[in-house]
């Protein structure tokens, strides 16, 4: 095996912020920075309130949703769904939100989508100091239990077909995360901010100055900083998700962490990148990863399903091309 490359998720879909403003007066900046859902999390805002009480329930709410969605922490609420002793299992309104997100986007996807990957995703470990591709034998084995459709959804309760069916919500979680701090922080009165959440941007209204936050997207395989466009937002998230942000190579051949539910394997599109433009991280992070998943002619279909979504690609090969184009 060649040497190992991994892009932690700090970079992960790699956004890279352009601020560059300070408030004139008037509300004060409070920003933090900490570890989450395996990335590097960056909150700052404007308040004349007390940021400092704002700020810790916003940790406190990062590390709730961390012990929610979780896959390997064993005192996780996915964890004990993932090894339920029956067929219907309650859960919290997060994990059904996301669920039902996830049945959606296995519906729009053609099952490229799809959040029972679990079985896969623990045999490619690109976590590993020493990853490798899986045996065609293991990725048979673990393939059998990976079909969205055994999954339902009922209210706050999942019903699943089989036995061995297991979730994956890693696609959507941190979306969901900066909705509800975002949601969290304009019901106190925020009305400027960034909410970073590695490869999640999603920001509050503009900046203190009324113009817009720029946001760069990074080129793919390339250094940290290195962009391929800056985009300009307010009150929007920027999504991107990125076939570089975890991968190893082996043999001359790059395996990344976007798995293709028909083979087990790494999925092979056209596409290196793809960064969405919305109101919503959490749809952010479904409609990237399932554009990214699908290619680019069924990527452009997505995007144009969505309400005030645009999008932009970065093509195998350099080529970078955006929805307003087309």
């Amino acid at each position: 095996m060649k040497l190992k490359k991994w892009i932690v998720p700090v970079l992960s879909a790699a956004l890279c912020l352009f601020t560059g403003c300070r408030a004139p007066s008037g509300p004060e900046l409070f920003e933090k920075t900490t570890f989450y859902f395996d990335t590097v999390v960056r909150i700052s805002f404007y308040t004349d309130g007390d940021g400092e009480a704002l700020m810790d329930h916003c940790m406190q709410m990062c590390d709730a949703f961390e012990k929610t969605f979780s896959r390997t922490d064993e005192t996780s609420e996915l964890y004990a769904v993932n090894h339920r002793s029956g067929s219907r299992v309650e859960v919290s309104e997060g994990i059904a939100r996301l669920v039902s997100v996830g049945l959606a986007y296995y519906e729009k996807s053609g099952g490229k989508f799809d959040i029972t990957v679990a079985p896969l995703s623990d045999l490619w470990d690109f976590k590993s100091e020493d990853a490798k591709a899986p045996k065609k034998e293991q990725i048979a084995e673990a393939l059998a239990k990976v079909d969205a459709s055994k999954v339902h959804v009922d209210g706050n309760t999942l019903v699943f077909d089989s036995p061995d069916t297991m979730l994956d919500l890693g696609a959507l979680a941190k979306g969901y995360a900066a909705d509800q701090i975002k949601a969290y922080l304009t019901g106190e009165g925020v009305t400027s901010g960034l909410i970073n959440l590695g490869g999640n941007v999603l920001a509050i209204g503009s900046r203190p100055d009324g113009e817009k936050w720029r946001i760069g997207v990074q080129r793919p395989f390339a250094g940290r900083g290195e962009t391929v466009t800056v985009l300009e937002v307010a009150d929007q998230t920027v999504v991107s998700s990125g076939i570089y942000e975890r991968y190893f190579e082996q043999d001359g051949h790059i395996y990344h962490h976007i798995l293709d539910p028909e083979n087990g394997y790494p999925t092979q599109g056209d596409l290196e990148e793809v960064t969405v433009i919305c109101d919503s991280s959490l749809e952010g992070d479904a409609l990237s990863t399932a554009c990214l998943a699908v290619g680019s002619d069924a990527a452009w279909d997505l995007i144009r399903e969505t309400q005030d979504a645009q999008a932009v690609f970065v093509f195998r090969g350099g080529e970078v091309r955006s929805t307003e184009q087309i």
